[in-house]
């Protein structure tokens, strides 16, 4: 199970995170809305400061490829993590200038419309993350609500698609094994369940990942 850290905000909350077990880091650059955003200097030095092993998401809501690229260039993030839908040549011009970068795409899950739009981007990426923003907001919410959604949708999801899926929205110790028994996603990705006073809190994130190890 594979345990994906976000809105990490600096390098000690990158390092308590490794610390616990992290397998990867989100990183948030500029969003509509919802908790997290770092400048993408602090992006570049974190995701610098990282060990093998840990990946890096850069976190990005810009749908064009030209300015998703030029964000990755200048974080040095090892993933990208598309929190709403891109122009359609974005995916292949990504692989193009950036072919050592993986592609994650966030669908949020509102209702079943979930898993078509899931099967029409899975060739496109390498995972999809399934989360619980509302993308057609009047502010979009595009991450990070603390929310979670229907997961028999999420199984459904998981069980049709043939790349791996992570789960989030809403997250926390006291949910992680119901989440993992109802759906079972390659891994998961919390943020606000793991944070008290929008900082991160070690004892949540200790507690997470002994819920995760008791069901695993």
């Amino acid at each position: 199970m594979r345990i994906k850290v976000c809105c990490i905000s600096s390098p000690e909350e990158a390092r308590i995170a490794i610390e616990m077990g992290a397998h990867a880091l989100g990183l948030v650059s500029t969003m509509p809305s919802g908790p997290g955003p770092i400048d993408e200097t602090l992006i570049g030095e974190i995701a610098g400061s990282v060990p093998p092993g840990v990946d890096t998401f850069l976190l990005t809501c810009k749908s064009d490829a030209g300015s998703i690229i030029d964000q990755l260039r200048r974080t040095r993030c090892r993933t990208v993590q598309l929190v709403d839908e891109v122009e359609p040549d974005a995916y292949e011009a990504i692989r193009s200038e950036l072919p050592t970068v993986r592609i994650v795409q966030v669908i949020h899950v509102q209702d079943r419309g979930a898993i078509e739009e899931s099967l029409a981007v899975q060739e496109h990426v390498d995972a999809l993350l399934l989360d619980s923003g509302r993308p057609k907001a009047d502010i979009k919410e595009l991450g990070g609500t603390g929310r979670t959604h229907d997961w028999s949708i999420s199984a459904s999801l998981r069980e049709t698609v043939r790349v791996p899926v992570f789960l989030a929205g809403g997250l926390n110790a006291s949910n992680a094994a119901e989440a993992i028994r109802a759906v079972r996603p390659f891994g998961l990705d919390l943020c606000s369940g793991v944070r008290t006073n929008g900082r991160l809190d070690a004892t949540k994130l200790r507690q997470f990942f002994a819920a995760v190890g008791a069901e695993v």
